[in-house]
């Protein structure tokens, strides 16, 4: 089930801010390159309780999209010590993800699952490019409660910083005030105020 869309019937939508709710969607993804165990479908109600990080990009087979995917895959450890989920994916379908890693050596040992961003998920979350018809680098952060905390994009020429996101996702789980810059450690903002008082 997917929600309803800001759309403008010109081909634009509006894609999902902070406080909205993640449209709920079942798909399927590529989850392995291992014979009988490539495929599963995920829904986004399979994780309860944990906090959800879901990353697009543009297309398999291209030069910046594994550039992210692999960051994003070595990051996997430091996301579940924060009881975040990583979920990858682009407008190709899970049978495009599983030739793409069988095809690039850094794609094969992935941990987290690329899932096939169909034409209804891309316009609910409103990350599809206006002419190019592909996903945008788009990022969200999605709390257990399946609100949207963290929405970003970038054009397709440009690869974001997983590292921002990881601080990011920090920054949301203090539920206090964080300033530019903050980083994991450091005291927040709130933290600062009240010893002001």
């Amino acid at each position: 089930m997917i929600r309803v869309f800001n759309y403008d019937g010109a081909g634009d939508c509006t894609m999902i801010t902070p406080g909205s709710k993640l449209p709920e969607f079942k798909t399927p993804a590529c989850v392995s390159v291992e014979a009988g165990n490539e495929f599963k479908d995920i829904s986004s109600k399979d994780f309860p309780g944990k906090w959800l990080v879901l990353y697009a990009y543009p297309k398999d087979f291209t030069f910046v999209c594994p550039t992210e995917i692999v960051e994003f895959d070595e990051k996997v450890s430091a996301f579940e010590e924060r009881k975040a989920v990583v979920l990858g994916g682009s407008t190709d379908n899970e049978h495009s993800h599983l030739a793409w890693r069988k095809d690039n050596e850094l794609l094969k040992g992935l941990r987290h699952p690329l899932i096939f961003i169909s034409p209804a998920i891309g316009q609910a979350l409103g990350i599809l490019h206006p002419t190019a018809g592909v996903a945008l680098r788009a990022t969200f952060i999605i709390d257990p409660e399946g609100v949207v905390r963290f929405a970003s994009a970038n054009d397709l020429d440009v690869g974001r910083n997983v590292d921002e996101v990881l601080r990011v996702l920090d920054g949301l789980q203090t539920g206090e005030l964080v300033a530019c810059n903050w980083k994991k450690g450091d005291k927040t903002l709130t933290q600062q105020l009240k010893q002001q008082r």
